[in-house]
């Protein structure tokens, strides 16, 4: 069975010409999302026509770019289709998972994500560790100076009590039995 998946990001755009080239396909039944956006995790009907596919079923869609948010998304969907025997088919972009040329651009998709994932992986380490020469602190900062824990060792050891110095340096009592036990 051909089952359709079509999706418009805002409420003024108009599903028309993918509804047109699914019915064009051939496409049986067709799940709809109107007005909401590809990075939103949660969309209702995709979730609907995703339960409704069975094993040799093909999921059609006018665009990748319709179905998925990003390429690593596309690839874990396609992957999750496959496993159950349904195959995808992308109208615009002439891909059909259901033939070995279609699988195999799908699968140069994949190569080229792993590839995106290596290179952003190297040139964030190289940015850290051209900031670390530079002398720059990575990470979170501090929670507290050095002069305010300076500051809390002197009201703890006068009497204070360690809420009470916590509430006026304005940080949490953990935070300030943390601090205190690594300055010793």
């Amino acid at each position: 069975m051909l089952i359709g998946y079509a999706r418009v990001s805002t409420a003024e755009q108009s599903t028309g010409l993918q509804l047109d080239a699914l019915q064009s396909a051939g496409v049986e039944k067709v799940f709809t999302d109107e007005g909401i956006s590809g990075s939103v995790s949660s969309r209702p009907e995709l979730d609907r026509c995703l339960a409704m596919l069975r094993s040799g079923d093909t999921l059609v869609v006018w665009r990748l770019d319709r179905l998925a948010r990003s390429l690593k998304n596309l690839l874990e969907l396609v992957e999750s289709l496959s496993t159950r025997g349904i195959h995808l088919r992308s109208l615009t972009e002439s891909i059909d998972t259901s033939s070995a040329s279609g699988r195999l651009i799908l699968s140069v998709f994949g190569a080229l994500a792993e590839f995106e994932r290596s290179l952003i992986i190297e040139r964030t380490q190289a940015g850290l560790a051209a900031a670390r020469l530079r002398g720059a602190k990575i990470g979170r900062p501090a929670a507290m100076s050095a002069g305010q824990v300076e500051q809390a060792k002197t009201l703890v050891g006068a009497g204070h009590r360690v809420g009470d110095v916590a509430r006026t340096l304005g940080v949490g009592r953990s935070t300030l039995y943390r601090m205190l036990g690594e300055t010793g």
